[in-house]
């Protein structure tokens, strides 16, 4: 890495799928997992602002946010994307996939993944 060259974060991998295709069901964790991004003090170590442009970001072309702790790089393995509880609960109304899925009875809560161990 380049001096100066900023470090990706986790969050910038790209994002997994939230809807099943086969049930349309949107997956949304049912509470926010360990390390939300929208707990008190900065657990993942973001920068300044980061939390704030993401949800800007997502809003902004009727998006979400998927939970970090179901991304593929730090998701246990066969874990599926959900939209990240901390968003929806800001959120909510303003999100499109979840004003959709609950217009069609979708929208399912799933756990937070089990914590891999390092």
């Amino acid at each position: 890495m380049e001096y100066g060259e900023q470090q990706p974060e986790p969050d910038d991998d790209p994002a997994p799928a939230v809807a099943d295709p086969a049930t349309r069901e949107i997956r949304v964790l049912a509470d926010l997992c360990g390390t939300c991004i929208y707990r008190p003090g900065n657990l993942m170590n973001l920068a300044p602002g980061r939390v704030r442009q993401l949800a800007h970001e997502a809003l902004a072309h009727n998006g979400h946010i998927v939970c970090h702790s179901t991304l593929p790089a730090l998701a246990p393995p066969g874990t599926k994307g959900a939209i990240c509880r901390g968003f929806a609960n800001a959120h909510g109304n303003a999100i499109f996939a979840l004003r959709i899925g609950a217009a069609f009875g979708r929208i399912v809560e799933v756990p937070p993944p089990a914590k891999t161990s390092d």
